[in-house]
């Protein structure tokens, strides 16, 4: 056994190295991509978002004690029957958290009385609470937006901080405000005696971002437009139970069908890019060279080890059916084929000089029941095709 000389070259195993690990690398990129699209994606959707009884950040309890101080009072309410019982034709209905909501929940605030605040709403919600007013895009902005509008409440406020935004398609005869792109953040649908606002954004109201730029100005500017405000916050579904007609995949945040799905493109792209090539069977040279002899006598040494006298048969006489039926005329497939036994026996027993029972056991008898007989049958192998050969 001779070993070869070459020596790899440093970039000969750098390549080696980086064709191993890349794999882990590829990874590791990717889940880094997908932590990042979680964070950008994630939406302001805690249990708290929009309660006015939360003290938290994403709560809104400053907006309605500063209300409660302008002698409007905040009324909140957890479920669309309590909000039918208490609006009244002077009161401002704010309603939030659509993804609580089912389209019967939406059906029952439609022809109640005042006016009404539409905060995030659902495309299911705008089409019928603000009919002609649908999503067109959402969008972030880290500073803050001009009214660009002629409505009072916006004009007053000035400028506002969204941050995080929808923007909306909205007919002529709507208000336009805080336009993104040319689409609004702010809509003001007057509906005969009756105002419906949407606002595309839930943070300018909460406790963190209330006191920027004019966003308490505009917070306080449409909600206590009237005597009384009546909010809506419909409570989280209780184990078990479904929320109108609201489905499971309703529930579950954009951001999460997104990031599920970016996900799964990269597992798809990764097992294509791991996947057996398809091809012409490429040869490496070995590091070593082996004699012949030594790979035979490996091999029967593997068998003796295991015992496996009747592998080790068959192999002996497969080799020889491989090597005796060429010489006989037929095909080489024929040395396989077990309709073909007889006529390999028949053929071979006249050429040999020898019985064809002592023909069939040598290529077609028994596993051996012991190394002696084992050896015995490799004897009368060579002696077959010696002979067959010699005639």
């Amino acid at each position: 056994m001779t070993a070869t000389t070459d020596i790899p070259t440093a970039a000969q195993v750098a390549g080696r190295r980086w064709r191993a690990s890349r794999a882990v690398v590829f990874t590791i990129l990717g889940l880094v991509a997908v932590a990042i699209g979680l964070a950008v994606l994630r939406p302001a959707t805690s249990a708290q978002f929009l309660d006015p009884e939360s003290p938290a950040k994403d709560g809104t309890r400053a907006l309605a004690q500063l209300l409660g101080q302008r002698g409007t009072p905040v009324q909140v309410v957890r479920d669309t029957a309590a909000a039918a019982r208490q609006a009244r034709p002077d009161s401002v209905l704010v309603v939030t958290r659509f993804e609580r909501l089912g389209s019967e929940q939406v059906d029952q605030l439609r022809d109640l009385p005042g006016s009404l605040i539409l905060v995030e709403p659902s495309r299911d919600a705008l089409q019928a609470l603000a009919p002609g007013i649908q999503r067109a895009s959402a969008g972030f902005s880290d500073g803050s937006v001009a009214p660009s509008c002629s409505l009072p409440a916006a004009t007053l406020a000035g400028s506002v901080a969204f941050h995080r935004s929808e923007a909306y398609e909205a007919p002529p005869t709507a208000t336009h405000c805080y336009p993104s792109e040319g689409l609004p953040r702010v809509v003001h649908l007057p509906r005969g005696d009756r105002t419906v606002t949407v606002l595309g954004s839930g943070l300018p109201l909460t406790n963190r971002y209330l006191a920027e730029a004019g966003n308490a100005a505009l917070a306080l500017n449409l909600v206590g437009a009237r005597s009384s405000v009546v909010w809506l916050i419909p409570d989280l579904p209780t184990p078990g139970s479904r929320s109108g007609d609201v489905t499971y995949d309703e529930l579950i945040p954009a951001g999460v069908k997104l990031a599920v799905l970016q996900i799964l493109i990269a597992v798809v792209l990764t097992a294509l890019w791991r996947a057996r090539r398809l091809g012409a069977v490429v040869t490496e040279p070995l590091p070593v060279a082996v004699r012949s002899a030594e790979t035979v006598e490996g091999r029967a040494r593997l068998y003796r080890a295991h015992h496996a006298r009747d592998r080790a048969a068959d192999a002996l006489r497969a080799g020889a059916r491989e090597r005796l039926v060429p010489l006989l005329g037929l095909p080489r497939g024929a040395a396989q084929d077990p309709a073909a036994e007889q006529e390999i026996v028949l053929a071979l027993a006249p050429r040999a000089g020898w019985d064809a029972a002592v023909v069939g056991w040598a290529l077609y008898g028994p596993a051996p029941a012991d190394d002696a007989e084992l050896v015995r049958l490799a004897d009368v192998l060579d002696d077959l095709e010696r002979k067959v050969r010699q005639s």
